[in-house]
């Protein structure tokens, strides 16, 4: 009986042992972010998570994002959500500091798919991100209070007037090369708070957000721009280095957006009135 005994308690040792064994295994082959093959979508794209497409931004950035109404909406966002209704999926927006943009950080480390936060492509940010063909030709601006006396970046210089800008930003960057140090800002709707509470008396920001800020008659009674600055920038949509097949399902929804007629619809709901130079496939 003792005998017996033993071997049924050995045999039901192993049996735990084994069934336990399968559960680690389970676990470690599996991914809270759903598997591999639930993963897959149109074209053979792969996102990080099952069922939808992850993009990181920064807000607020309108008229590209931010929050209206409760919801992330914007023309970044109409455009994504076109790359997103190709792949069969909604789209996902997450809010990152701005900063991860240029390392690629939240791409590497799988927290999103793509990122779409008004971005300007240059050769610095080429060497961590692969870019979309542009999908906005972008200008800088200088805004100033009415009345300030202040008529462009040389004057402001002149005038050693204090400026602000987006910490992280062509724009920023711009303004140290003209010999300017820019008080930063941690966001657009900082910068021009900035401007409104007259912590700065000018400051450098892309043009079709100051477009949107001005919009609001109380703004525009008090505030103008006293330059437009032709940088030569074009934004664009980055994904994980290597990710070819998702940085062509993007490209395939520019191309087809600017072909028939949803580029334009989008531009004119978000940004104002239609500039053809806008859809321009060239990169500078």
């Amino acid at each position: 009986m003792t005998t017996l005994l033993g071997h049924r308690r050995a045999r039901a040792l192993a049996a735990a042992t084994a069934a336990a064994g399968l559960a680690l295994v389970a676990g470690c082959t599996s991914s809270g972010n759903g598997s591999s093959a639930s993963r897959t979508v149109a074209g053979g794209v792969e996102l990080v998570k099952a069922g939808q497409l992850t993009t990181c931004t920064h807000l607020p950035y309108p008229p590209f994002q931010s929050v209206i109404d409760g919801k992330v909406q914007g023309f970044d966002v109409s455009m994504v959500d076109l790359v997103a209704k190709d792949l069969g999926v909604k789209q996902k927006v997450l809010d990152t500091p701005f900063e991860n943009f240029k390392t690629g950080a939240f791409l590497n480390s799988g927290q999103c798919d793509l990122a779409a936060a008004g971005m300007t492509i240059t050769a610095e940010r080429k060497k961590n991100v692969d870019f979309s063909t542009p999908y906005f030709d972008a200008t800088q601006a200088l805004l100033v209070a009415k009345g300030s006396g202040v008529t462009s970046l040389a004057d402001a210089k002149a005038k050693k007037t204090k400026v602000g800008a987006q910490a992280q930003t062509t724009g920023e960057d711009y303004a140290k090369a003209q010999g300017l140090d820019p008080v930063s800002f941690e966001s657009s709707d900082a910068v021009l708070n900035g401007l409104r509470t007259g912590q700065v008396k000018a400051v450098v920001i892309d043009y079709p957000v100051i477009q949107g800020w001005l919009k609001d008659k109380a703004n525009a009674a008090a505030f103008q721009v006293a330059g437009q600055i032709n940088t030569g920038e074009q934004y664009g949509i980055t994904v994980k280095k290597g990710n070819t097949k998702l940085l062509a399902a993007v490209d395939k929804a520019i191309a087809d957006a600017k072909a028939d007629g949803t580029y334009k619809k989008l531009y004119e709901k978000w940004i104002g009135p239609y500039d053809a130079s806008a859809a321009s496939p060239a990169a500078s």
